[in-house]
């Protein structure tokens, strides 16, 4: 069976019209006069999802192929796909693409020219090839005339597949083939699985070449300083990070290399529930022409997005190119990372609002991955669940999480990078008791980790926790930083913060690490 790039052209030849690498007015106009989406009052378009507001992790494959076969760590992230079944499946959506219009992208993951891989993106509707032009590295010219594909995706919402015949969960499907250099995208329009179907393609080939590729955003300041924001949704990654005093290099994957870090994308795919001019005014500003809004509700009349709106999903999104936010980074490369945050959204309301961590502590914090969310906030229910993540982004790791936070270590080590935890989350008491972290007071505290000022401070180690808490911070108050100190009863905080550190420990046992790095956990 003909696969790559061959099979892919047989069904270009059968198309009733190709369109490759289209400006982003004309884009735009074709998904207008296609009815994919709508403009609003502030230029952007505007598209619905449908079923699918999210990703679909149980949709989730990769090929069982014999170059990968010992290297991929199989399970619930990664389930394997036998390569017969794969092909099957992947003749059937290019044979039903053979019979619609198609837009092409063509252009790269990363911005640095060393290490950038070279992709296709095939769609087939207008409005989603839009989505990859600015979220993805664009091409010169000069570069799209010499530009070769190493990898494919090829998305094909409109296509659902049949569980009993092609060996999926459902109608839905995300399938990486290493070895024929494909995604196969169909049944979900949401856009997202694009752009993280190849982080995670860049998550397996990267450290193969001791690259460290990571989940986080990246700024630097005036003095060239590089920062390093790792966080689940919600922890507050891209907000911290679109600083008006620094300068962006991305705002979610990028790849630290022994010359320092590089953006995977040329474009920000910002979460915007409950988005406001006056908290994130850079954000706001980019959502402009050629930008995509999804599943955000608009004013039928004034089309006036309202982003407090949940009516669709909590889980609305703004893409825009990284270039919509002023001071931008243009390519998305810096120098050696000097601090690294790691952000957590604590709805136990126990964790310290941000914390030194040694190169062990960090390794632990990173594997584990902690946030929280909140179980049925809706029907008014507020118990706290914690959530780990792996490296924060386990659905994008295809090897084990070990390797990861080994090259973390190493980085850490060699480069003598300060590492703090942030919790941006509740303080005073859990959810529903105490307060959320007031952004002030968060942007106070990156602002002194980030300028040095935290390093002159004393620390002293939470008992519980273990990690090195200052004892003052610049523009927060001093028992703000003491979280036990903000609560009205302090056994009921010893009570709720031992739980917490219970469930560190659960979820580490999980893992094989090594007993330095185990140890450095709370006490549970």
């Amino acid at each position: 069976m003909q696969l790559g790039t061959s099979a892919l052209a047989t069904a270009f030849e059968r198309s009733p019209k190709v369109h490759r690498n289209l400006s982003v007015a004309r884009l735009v106009e074709l998904a207008v006069s296609r009815n994919e989406g709508t403009l609003t009052d502030n230029g952007a378009l505007s598209v619905t999802t449908g079923k699918y507001t999210g990703r679909s992790p149980k949709d989730k494959f990769v090929v069982v192929e014999p170059s990968v076969k010992d290297h991929i760590n199989w399970g619930p992230v990664n389930q394997p796909m036998e390569p017969a079944v794969f092909e099957r499946l992947y003749a059937k959506v290019l044979e039903h693409l053979g019979h619609k219009e198609l837009y092409v992208f063509d252009g790269f993951a990363g911005a640095d020219t060393e290490y950038r891989l070279p992709i296709r993106v095939v769609n087939e509707f207008a409005w989603q090839n839009l989505f990859v032009h600015q979220l993805f590295v664009r091409p010169t010219e000069d570069e799209l005339k010499t530009h070769e594909a190493q990898f494919t995706v090829i998305c094909a919402p409109s296509f659902q597949a049949n569980p009993a015949v092609d060996g999926t969960n459902s109608e839905a499907f995300v399938i990486l083939s290493f070895e024929h250099r494909v995604v196969l995208i169909g049944g979900t329009h949401y856009a997202g699985e694009m752009k993280k179907s190849i982080f995670t393609v860049m998550n397996y080939l990267l450290p193969l070449k001791g690259i460290f590729p990571m989940h986080c955003s990246a700024n630097i300041g005036e003095r060239g300083d590089v920062a390093l924001f790792f966080g689940l949704s919600g922890t507050g990654k891209t907000t911290l990070s679109a600083d008006p005093r620094r300068s962006l290099i991305g705002d979610d994957e990028h790849g630290w290399t022994d010359k320092g870090v590089f953006n995977f994308e040329g474009g920000c795919y910002a979460k915007c529930i409950r988005l406001s001019q006056e908290n994130e005014p850079q954000i706001w500003a980019a959502i402009r022409f050629g930008s995509v809004l999804e599943n955000v509700v608009l004013d039928e009349e004034t089309r006036v997005p309202n982003y407090d709106s949940e009516a669709l999903t909590e889980n609305t999104r703004a893409a825009y190119p990284v270039d919509f936010i002023p001071n931008a980074v243009i390519p998305g490369v810096g120098g050696m990372p000097e601090v690294v945050v790691f952000l957590t959204a604590d709805a136990f309301g126990v964790l310290p609002p941000i914390a030194k961590l040694t190169k062990e502590q960090a390794m632990y914090h990173f594997i584990s991955g902690y946030t929280s969310k909140l179980a049925g906030t809706e029907r008014g229910v507020v118990n706290p669940e914690a959530t780990f993540s792996s490296c924060f982004g386990s659905p994008f790791l295809p090897l084990a999480p070990a390797a990861y936070a080994k090259l973390l270590g190493e980085k850490i080590q060699k480069h003598n990078a300060q590492v703090y935890l942030l919790n941006t989350g509740w303080s005073g008491g859990p959810y529903g008791v105490g307060k959320r972290m007031r952004l002030p007071y968060t942007r106070a505290m990156v602002d002194a980790a980030l300028n040095g000022e935290l390093a002159k401070v004393e620390f002293v180690e939470d008992p519980i926790f273990r990690v090195l808490v200052p004892t003052s911070c610049p523009n927060v108050p001093a028992e703000v930083l003491q979280p036990r100190k903000t609560w009205a009863d302090p056994a009921a905080y010893d009570e709720q913060a031992h739980k917490l550190a219970a469930l560190f420990a659960k979820n580490i046992a999980k893992f094989e690490v090594p007993d330095e790095i185990r140890e450095a956990g709370p006490r549970a």
